[in-house]
């Protein structure tokens, strides 16, 4: 079957919005620093008008994910809801600027309006997310077009989406329509206390209908209650085909069935850690896309992490193509 995309991802289409502060304005606001917060209206309204100098762009992990491979030249695609709000306009905009097919429509009826995170930069490159869930909490098995589905050759899941029965649902279906269709399902684990939350549907999902799992050291170990990452990897290797941990300066774990590679990073100090995790998805997954082994991929997801973890904002701001070839990762 003719694959129309690459790689498309469904996840929260949220809109990003960033300020720097410092640990002082953290406690002073209750911000837990470092962790993913869900916010309900009242609390976001109050957060928002805190941030100084603030910078707008369109977010959500997974969202980040694709626009980033979309950077690289990949065929991509979104599939998220937002409102037909001001924002929500400007987030699907954006969007198909930057190259990647975003596949619902704004919606024009129903109150909630479109998702947004207040994103919080503290001096060392920490992040505190608080995020407002709004409409893209209510995405739905109706948003997934089979079609698009089983014309994916890779397709990425968000783990934030199961917070709702109907979001689970969606995702099964829809990693079960692209491996129909001879695609690749996988997911970001996304947060270990989103897994905490989920943890018997992650592993249902990861063992019978996934082909990878992307995860940092924490969300590795929160998959089976364990402090031992060798343990946590080796669980998780045993019910997926392929499992890559990324471990901050200590460097990316890849575990497959042909065996396990880690391959380093060169330790920098971030100006801002915001999408490190997503831009590595976006390089890791470029290189899935095109056939390059599981060592090149990772030094691929690298690099993109480099790039923007380098400036304010969770999305490339250099030509990623660039950034590959003088790594020595891409030719031409």
């Amino acid at each position: 079957m003719t694959k129309t995309y690459q790689l498309v991802g469904i996840g929260n289409a949220v809109v990003d919005v960033i300020a720097q502060c410092d640990d002082s304005f953290l406690d002073h606001m209750g911000i837990e620093k470092g962790i993913m917060q869900l916010v309900e209206r009242e609390r976001s309204e109050v957060l928002f008008a805190a941030m100084k100098e603030r910078v707008q762009t369109p977010g959500g992990s997974v969202a980040n994910t694709i626009a980033g491979a979309g950077a690289l030249g990949l065929r991509s695609a979104f599939i998220g809801r937002v409102h037909d709000d001001a924002i929500g306009r400007f987030y699907a905009k954006t969007m198909q600027d930057e190259g990647v097919d975003f596949v619902n429509a704004p919606v024009a009826e129903g109150e909630l309006p479109t998702s947004r995170t207040m994103i919080f930069v503290s001096p060392d490159g920490e992040r505190s997310m608080n995020t407002y869930l709004g409409i893209s909490s209510e995405l739905s098995s109706e948003d997934v077009p089979a079609t698009v589905a089983e014309r994916s050759q890779i397709m990425f899941l968000e783990g934030y989406l199961f917070d709702k029965d109907k979001g689970k649902t969606a995702f099964m279906e829809a990693a079960r329509d692209c491996t129909r269709g001879g695609g690749k399902a996988g997911i970001a684990i996304s947060d270990p206390f989103c897994v905490e939350r989920h943890r018997d549907d992650f592993l249902r999902l990861i063992e019978h209908d996934l082909d990878f799992v992307l995860g940092n050291e924490d969300e590795i170990r929160s998959l089976f209650e364990t402090d031992d990452l060798e343990e946590a990897l080796a669980k998780t290797a045993a019910i997926c085909p392929l499992v890559v941990c990324t471990r901050s300066g200590d460097g990316v774990t890849v575990v497959s069935e042909a065996g396990r590679i880690d391959v380093p990073v060169t330790k920098v100090v971030p100006v801002d850690a915001t999408g490190a995790g997503d831009q590595f998805a976006a390089g890791f997954l470029y290189g899935l896309a095109t056939s390059r082994d599981l060592e090149t991929c990772a030094r691929m997801g690298n690099a993109c992490a480099a790039e923007v973890i380098s400036h304010i904002g969770p999305r490339p701001q250099t030509d990623m193509r660039a950034v590959l070839r003088s790594a020595g990762l891409l030719d031409g």
